[in-house]
């Protein structure tokens, strides 16, 4: 072997090293998950006593999968819509009753699993419960979906009241039979929250707040939680009685995908 031909030769050697370092390091940036702003927190760490209940964590959702983004079933929310959850919390502790919630901070990839899912016709697994009266291709026309979310903003949450002491709700069982979201308390699949005439994301009109076909006990329940927070800052959407926005939101124009995990949290630059 010549000179020549060594010095060649470990010159693509090194170019080879370079290039696999250069490729790993790219490699690596590019698995790096973005990380949530400094103010945001866990709710748990604001107020322990308020029931979390994730249910994009899980199956039991109008998708019928752990949704993309929900690494553990915690609550994040930016620090004062926390601190505003907190006080409604005292408030509704005095009359007996406290928070529960099912959503809060939502990133949009999980947002854009919604968007993949309703787009996906031939899927309607969970229509039963969640749909039962919605055909799937209005979905987006009627607004039940949309390609952009107030959760991912980070001061939306969807929540509800439980009566105390807390009763365990059962966990959902995949396959199970469905029952449709607007059936009643004893028919619907059960939670240990009052009853609001509907279950949680039911794509139905009487999940509207304010329908008139919601009376007696359903519709003072739906007004305690309503009253309660839109005193403390809290506007509640319309079509929702279980959706509320803090106002003034820190972040009223940014869409946030950080995972909904503690490693969000913590590991921040």
């Amino acid at each position: 072997m010549t000179r020549l031909t060594r010095a060649v030769r470990g010159l693509v050697t090194a170019l080879a090293a370079l290039l696999a370092v250069t490729v790993s390091s790219a490699a690596a940036q590019a698995k790096q998950e973005p990380r949530a702003p400094k103010d945001f927190v866990a709710l748990s760490t604001v107020d322990p006593s308020i029931i979390q209940e994730m249910r994009y964590f899980t199956p039991h959702n109008f998708v019928g999968e752990r949704i993309d983004g929900y690494e553990q079933p915690i609550c994040i929310l930016t620090r004062p819509a926390a601190l505003a959850l907190h006080r409604a919390q005292l408030k509704l502790l005095r009359k007996g009753y406290t928070l529960k919630v099912y959503d809060c901070y939502r990133p949009q990839r999980a947002v854009n699993h919604f968007v993949r899912w309703a787009e996906d016709l031939g899927d309607q697994a969970m229509k039963g419960e969640f749909y039962p009266h919605v055909d799937k291709t209005r979905l987006f026309e009627d607004g039940y979906i949309a390609k952009k979310s107030g959760h991912s903003r980070g001061s939306t949450m969807d929540l509800t009241i439980v009566k105390l002491p807390a009763r365990p709700t059962r966990p959902y069982h995949p396959g199970e039979p469905l029952v449709p979201c607007y059936a009643p308390e004893g028919e619907r699949f059960p939670d240990n929250s009052v009853d609001m005439g509907t279950g949680f994301d039911c794509f139905d009109t009487l999940a509207h707040t304010l329908d008139p076909r919601i009376q007696g006990e359903q519709r003072a329940n739906r007004l305690v939680l309503k009253n309660t927070l839109e005193g403390l800052g809290f506007v509640n959407l319309a079509e929702e009685w279980w959706h509320f926005t803090y106002q003034p939101e820190p972040y009223p124009d940014t869409y946030f995908d950080f995972p909904v995990s503690w490693k969000s949290l913590i590991s921040r630059h």
